[in-house]
């Protein structure tokens, strides 16, 4: 599909200008490997994660492909170490998110790395710039999990583009198909970044009932919160409503501690450890309970999303319909 490739694309070794999001536990190696090897860039979520983790879930990737991937960490916590094991895993790729790049970029650039960073405004992006990001992601204000800015995709990406030229930029939010793809290439990104159609491919690691919310979800349900804010304090993020995000509203919104039914245990993991309400987590494979009171994080292009399929058949079906709205092709005779 060489109407899809861009300058970034060989930049960063990848066939299709499609970027799976590093959808935080759903991230499984599997994942990433699968969208790598159909041609895309997989992420790896490796914040929240130990050293000994990040290491064998890398490891992990590479057994499953030779394929160009990458790994996100979120600044807003302590992941020095944790960067210090992607890099001495060689990680071709290393994203960033919510803190300051210019902290992390210059080992990431000595190790031979490309540095992303994600932002949600054009002062962000210039400052991302000006730290040395060889790539911005502009993720608008429709994405699902947490958000940086207030800006839609539409009006975001192309503001970016414009400001920080020629650094590539990736668009992210309300990207679920090769519809998304196309008009984010037309505002002039080189890349989508899709996490909530990647929500329901076979290999992401997400419960069978998170996954059957997003397929039948529209797109009003996929909500502007700061509700689930255990684990990352006053970081909004878009999640579908629930029942805890409706009686914490019905509470008025209070903080912690004082949210309804704060403290409550609802969920066990296949190990036994105790989830509470209000907890950034998602319901994962292995865990009983009240689940869909979990955070179900997803964007406004859940709507768009209406399947459970293998991740390179969502590839694949995302480029060819990219494909042949930038390049239609002739009509038969």
């Amino acid at each position: 599909m060489t109407a899809l490739l861009t300058p970034l694309c060989g930049h960063l070794g990848i066939d299709l200008p499609v970027v799976q999001a590093p959808v935080g536990s759903a991230a499984s190696p599997e994942l990433v490997a699968a969208v790598a090897e159909a041609g895309g860039l997989g992420m790896l979520a490796l914040t929240w994660r130990t050293d000994a983790q990040a290491r064998e879930q890398i490891q992990q990737v590479r057994r499953l492909t030779t394929r160009p991937f990458g790994a996100n960490l979120v600044l807003d916590f302590p992941v020095a170490s944790r960067l210090a094991v992607c890099l001495e895993q060689a990680v071709p790729i290393i994203s960033t998110f919510w803190g300051d790049p210019a902290t992390v970029h210059e080992p990431i650039h000595a190790a031979g790395a490309l540095h992303l960073h994600t932002v949600g405004s054009v002062a962000e992006a210039r400052r991302a710039v000006d730290a040395g990001v060889d790539v911005v992601v502009a993720q608008g204000w429709e994405a699902g999990g947490h958000i940086r800015g207030q800006v839609a995709t539409m009006t975001l990406v192309p503001a970016v583009v414009d400001a920080i030229a020629p650094v590539p930029v990736i668009a992210a939010g309300g990207i679920a198909d090769g519809r998304g793809l196309a008009a984010a290439l037309a505002l002039g990104a080189q890349a989508g970044w899709l996490g909530t159609r990647f929500l329901t491919a076979v290999e992401a690691h997400t419960h069978e009932l998170y996954r059957r919310r997003l397929i039948d979800a529209a797109a009003v349900d996929a909500v502007h919160t700061r509700c689930f804010d255990g684990g990352w304090p006053g970081a909004p993020h878009r999640a579908l409503r629930n029942p805890t995000i409706a009686r914490w509203e019905a509470a008025g919104s209070p903080a912690a501690p004082a949210r309804p039914g704060e403290g409550d245990v609802i969920a066990t993991n296949a190990a036994g450890g105790a989830h509470r309400r209000y907890e950034d987590l998602i319901p994962l494979p292995g865990m009983s309970g009240a689940l869909d009171e979990m955070a179900m994080y997803a964007g406004q292009s859940v709507e768009l999303v209406r399947d459970a399929l293998p991740a390179a058949q969502i590839v694949r079906a995302i480029a060819s319909q990219a494909a042949d709205i930038v390049e239609p092709r002739p009509p038969h005779r």
